[in-house]
């Protein structure tokens, strides 16, 4: 399996691992019931949780939205039959994204968050390198 590849399958188990954290959670809160069921609606703010099943949910959030960009790239490298494009810093941009999660989950502190924003810096810079170059422009 390419490296490309194996990011992605990582990419997938981290966005789910994190849903399965808060979600499972969630679930046992209602089934002890301590929190109804219907108390967790979308885009609501849910103050029995806490704060680290708050920052879990954030960082799911920030996957859901990060995982289709790199999907695309993928896509289309596999596409242009330019996979190889990918392999060098396939591992990198994983590393980055899981320790961007991490960092998410730990601490919101001023140090914490400019360690996560320098982490999704990584992964957006591999990200540009990568159509740039399935693009030929380098």
């Amino acid at each position: 399996m390419s490296a490309a590849i194996a990011t992605l399958l990582g990419f997938v188990a981290l966005t789910i691992g994190l849903a399965f954290a808060y979600v499972g959670y969630r679930a046992t809160m209602g089934l002890l019931g301590k929190t109804p069921f219907n108390s967790w609606t979308r885009g609501a703010q849910t103050w029995e949780d806490p704060a680290i099943i708050t920052r879990i949910h954030h960082a799911h959030l920030n996957c859901i939205e990060n995982l289709p960009v790199y999907a695309a790239v993928l896509l289309a490298a596999i596409g242009l039959d330019q996979l190889a494009v990918m392999e060098g810093l396939a591992c990198y941009y994983l590393i980055a994204r899981i320790a961007q999660s991490a960092i998410h989950v730990i601490s919101t502190s001023a140090i914490a968050v400019l360690f996560r924003a320098n982490a999704l810096f990584v992964q957006w810079a591999i990200l540009v390198y990568w159509v740039l170059a399935l693009c030929g422009c380098i």
